[in-house]
């Protein structure tokens, strides 16, 4: 057999095996994932104390944590996007790493590759994954606008309770690094059905695109050791899709005052709350890729802050960040200092309400 024998061989084997993603087209590869939208009773506080600082909850944050006859806690009903492991929607996909909380699976790809989701609907309330970044056409927009388009071109936009859709989207190169980029960016995908609704229920994932030929077989970054994912947001309950629902699961009706709608704003990092978050692990010396997201009102102005720990954001030296609503950005850490170190929003009123959590660097070897 030939060398170019050989490689063909190889190749096939390594597809069918399932390492690498069947062809899409001669410069890229179709990535498949099957996603589905599901209802969760979701704990923002699920270790039931302030993680933190190591310590029970204080009067001033029990107003966001404590259940009672007219408080609803901790626990919301909310969706999640969930990954599984083929259309069958039976074997869900295994978290690789837990910090990832509310957010959808992580979807991975490269400059010339296709994108496909089988997406099924298992909630209650019409859903639909809206991406940014990649390309797409009306049917795989996931998000309803007075466009001229027919009906044909809308059932995207609304996937029914119960219904199963199916969206393709490209991956040009206007939609990888751009020249002042690292080999990869992060781009936002929700539901957009009801967009407010939606996102503050919990309907929200990350998307990764690597840069052409900086990919490994998974569409991961080759350069990049680690990848770490935040999303900062203030999860307001008061606009979820289930806040009827959950109100009607109190023993008493709450006044709907100023005060109970604060109990309901959630400062949370990936869907947690005063440190509950578990925490990445680093290792001492590697090359850690964070992802930082964020979505919201005019409230969700965040400044990530690493402690002991610096990142390179666009060739600046940094411990903190700027992040606005619907914003996305990408930092490197090579993490020089072991230990369990704080990481949180440094906006002073986030702080007060939760927007805090650790991360730990584990010494090399």
């Amino acid at each position: 057999m030939n060398h170019q024998g050989l490689l063909s061989s190889l190749t096939a084997l390594v597809v069918a095996c399932g390492l690498v993603p069947a062809a899409a087209e001669a410069d890229g590869v179709l990535r498949q994932y099957y996603i589905s939208a599901e209802e969760v009773d979701w704990d923002f506080a699920p270790m039931g104390r302030d993680e933190m600082m190591g310590m029970e909850f204080s009067d001033d944050q029990n107003v966001f944590v404590e259940a009672s006859d007219t408080r609803i806690g901790s626990v919301y009903r909310m969706a999640q996007y969930i990954g599984y492991e083929d259309a069958e929607f039976t074997v869900p996909l295994t978290l690789a790493d837990p910090s990832t909380g509310i957010l959808g699976p992580v979807i991975h790809a490269e400059v010339g590759d296709q994108i496909e989701i089988v997406f099924r609907n298992n909630t209650r309330v019409p859903t639909s994954i809206h991406p940014h970044g990649v390309f797409y056409d009306k049917a795989s927009e996931g998000a309803m606008t007075n466009d001229g388009t027919g009906m044909e071109d809308m059932m995207d936009a609304h996937v029914q309770p119960g219904a199963t859709y199916t969206y393709h989207w490209d991956v040009p190169e206007r939609a990888g690094p751009g020249p002042n980029d690292e080999s990869s960016v992060v781009w936002l995908y929700h539901s957009h059905a009801d967009e407010i609704a939606d996102t503050n229920s919990g309907l929200v994932g990350p998307m990764v695109i690597t840069a052409a030929g900086k990919a490994n077989p998974d569409g991961s970054p080759m350069d990049v050791d680690q990848e770490v994912f935040s999303y900062f947001s203030v999860m307001n309950q008061n606009e979820s899709l289930f806040f009827d629902q959950m109100l009607t699961s109190l023993a008493k009706m709450p006044d709907l005052n100023d005060e109970f709608e604060e109990s309901n704003l959630m400062h949370a990092i990936n869907g947690y709350v005063f440190g509950n978050m578990p925490m990445p692990v680093l290792t001492e010396g590697a090359k850690v890729r964070w992802y930082m997201m964020s979505l919201g009102t005019e409230v969700d102005l965040h400044t990530p802050h690493w402690h002991g720990n610096t990142v390179l954001h666009e060739g600046h030296r940094k411990d903190v960040v700027e992040l606005l609503p619907a914003t996305t950005l990408v930092v490197d850490m090579w993490p020089d200092n072991p230990g369990i170190w704080m990481y949180h929003c440094h906006v002073n009123d986030h702080i007060a309400a939760g927007m805090t959590g650790r991360f730990e660097v584990a010494p090399a070897g």
